[in-house]
């Protein structure tokens, strides 16, 4: 049974370092609308009478965004200017024919689509359609980037990159972001394999494999206990960046984590008050399960499966007790650092301050009698050479 009806019931390998979601066909925007299918599956024509988004800021931090895409025209607000000089450091990863804003256009747009023409009725709707977009092309730098979206206002984050190294202050960035009540969402990977990767694997991050439409979870999925919940990411129509009007039909868990964010800007909406950790308790004790996947008897959270897929529905209308402020996830302990941690230095420390003119008077004086302390030495050694030898002659002439 697919799992469309079982949700209306109840309500690429890739490479290191880089952006999670492989092409894999072309898309008419004339087509892209019914074969969207997690809307169908979520059923969102009632979820939009719960929640659209409205009101919620989703930092994407991406390669690159086409802001004039016909499907998301309005929805961006004013991304950093840091980032402008280095969207090139994603060109590395592109295949023949990509452009450097299909993918931060493609997670733009399955969050905060609003489609085109009469009524919006083609293209591109994304499962939060009234949320704002902030897009932050510096994944390369997400502790950075981070940081800046936490500043900017945003209530949830979407990572859909990953490396298989912690770069710089990436998990003390994420712990930032949870402290300051940012839901923060992550990509699992499409390796198929069990390594730990970044930043689905720093605490706070809510990791994010794909489920198909029938609610098997992707064979490509990186597995093991950072995968929290699955959500649709097989043959995904989005928008991409070469056009206004471009689209294409992908895979990935990049599009699952999209996905994950656009219901956590739902719950955002209904429940602003709610943790970061109490929002992944709402998608965790209403995740889903397979007829297949429920007979295996599974112990969860499961290293392929985490809590299951997400049900936006229930997770909007059922009465869910808050639960404490951590959630059902793993989270920072302790206070998150308040800037960036520089490899070397003390955490919240600047390993290069600058020197005023007490400090250089202290560090002149210190040399000075540091100096001093040397010559004195010397000559006591020399002193001390020099009397050994006198006493050694004499023993020797006598």
């Amino acid at each position: 049974m697919r799992v469309t009806r079982t949700l209306r019931a109840t309500a690429g390998a890739a490479l290191t370092g880089a952006l999670l979601l492989a092409a894999s066909g072309t898309a008419s925007a004339d087509q892209v609308r019914v074969d969207q299918w997690p809307l169908q599956a979520f059923g969102a024509e009632q979820l939009w009478k719960q929640a659209t988004g409205k009101g919620v800021k989703v930092a994407v931090l991406d390669s690159g965004f086409r802001e004039t895409h016909q499907d998301l025209t309005g929805q961006f607000l004013a991304g950093p200017d840091f980032a402008k000089s280095t969207m090139a450091a994603a060109s590395e990863h592109l295949k023949p024919n990509e452009d450097i804003r299909d993918h931060g256009t493609a997670m733009a747009s399955i969050i905060a689509g609003h489609g085109h023409g009469p009524g919006g009725s083609k293209g591109i709707k994304g499962l939060a359609p009234d949320a704002k977009i902030l897009p932050v092309p510096e994944y390369k730098n997400s502790g950075q980037a981070t940081r800046w979206a936490v500043d900017h206002g945003a209530d949830v984050i979407n990572m859909s990159y990953g490396e298989n190294i912690k770069a710089g202050d990436m998990c003390e960035s994420i712990h930032y972001a949870v402290e300051k009540g940012v839901v923060v969402v992550a990509a699992a990977g499409n390796d198929g394999w069990s390594q730990k990767s970044y930043p689905v694997g720093c605490p706070g991050a809510i990791g994010v494999g794909a489920v198909d439409e029938y609610g098997a979870s992707s064979d490509a999925n990186n597995y093991n206990s950072d995968m929290d919940l699955l959500a649709p990411g097989k043959q995904i129509p989005s928008a991409m960046g070469k056009s206004d009007s471009d689209y294409k039909t992908s895979k990935g868990s990049s599009a699952s984590s999209a996905y994950v964010s656009a219901a956590a800007a739902l719950l955002k909406e209904k429940f602003p008050d709610l943790t970061p950790g109490q929002i992944a308790n709402r998608l965790v004790k209403t995740a889903g399960l397979s007829q297949a996947e429920k007979g295996k008897n599974l112990k969860l959270p499961d290293e392929h499966y985490g809590w299951g897929y997400i049900q936006p529905g229930p997770a909007l209308r059922k009465d869910i007790p808050a639960g404490p402020a951590a959630g059902p996830l793993a989270m920072p302990k302790g206070k998150a650092p308040q800037q960036a941690v520089v490899p070397g230095a003390d955490k919240g420390q600047d390993p290069d301050p600058p020197m005023g003119a007490k400090d250089k008077l202290m560090l002149y004086g210190g040399i000075g009698v540091g100096v001093l302390l040397v010559v004195g030495v010397v000559i006591t050694v020399m002193a001390i050479v020099r009397r050994r030898r006198e006493m050694a002659a004499s023993r020797s002439w006598g």
